[in-house]
């Protein structure tokens, strides 16, 4: 079945630089990111009358399936010359490769089921959760009373979950 342009292209319009951006964020080889974009376009485009919920979401799941198996392969055999090199952590051992696509892909996801959300819920949410503001700091921040950033919170937690689900993020 030959690729319709139409559909890859409009993926890699409303997708690519992001998907790209993911990938490079997890293995800083931008020939191999570009394979992975390819790669999970193609697959994407072979699934797309199955995929339910979000197409973005689908993307970066499978670019982080694609990811790990890449990473296994690399794994199997002897390291290549001019391959990067991973930094190792203070302790000396070396990230796990699968668990930095994750906590990547977590981000990409929360980002976007955070624009998703009202800009009202959105802000309450970023002043709580990200600044790290108390209600009271939120409120003087926001301007608005602290009651409201309370309720604001309780309404915006509740929109998110419903926002995550919808986009089959379960967890």
């Amino acid at each position: 079945m030959p690729l319709d342009d139409d559909v890859v292209a409009a993926i890699y319009r409303d997708h690519g630089a992001a998907l790209k951006r993911f990938v490079l964020g997890a293995c800083r080889d931008a020939q191999l990111a570009d394979d992975v974009v390819q790669e999970t376009v193609l697959r994407v485009w072979q699934r797309a009358p199955q995929i339910t919920g979000s197409l973005r979401s689908y993307l970066f799941r499978t670019a982080r399936n694609i990811m790990i198996d890449h990473y296994r392969k690399a794994r199997g055999r002897p390291q290549e010359t001019g391959e990067r090199d991973v930094a190792a952590t203070p302790d000396g051992t070396i990230p796990d490769a699968a668990g930095r696509i994750d906590d990547l892909l977590n981000k990409i996801l929360m980002e976007e089921a955070l624009l998703r959300l009202s800009t009202e819920h959105r802000e309450v949410l970023v002043a709580l959760h990200y600044r790290r503001y108390t209600v009271q700091e939120a409120s003087a921040h926001l301007k608005i009373p602290s009651g409201t950033v309370k309720s604001r919170a309780f309404y915006a937690v509740r929109a998110l979950r419903a926002i995550l689900d919808e986009m089959g993020v379960h967890r």
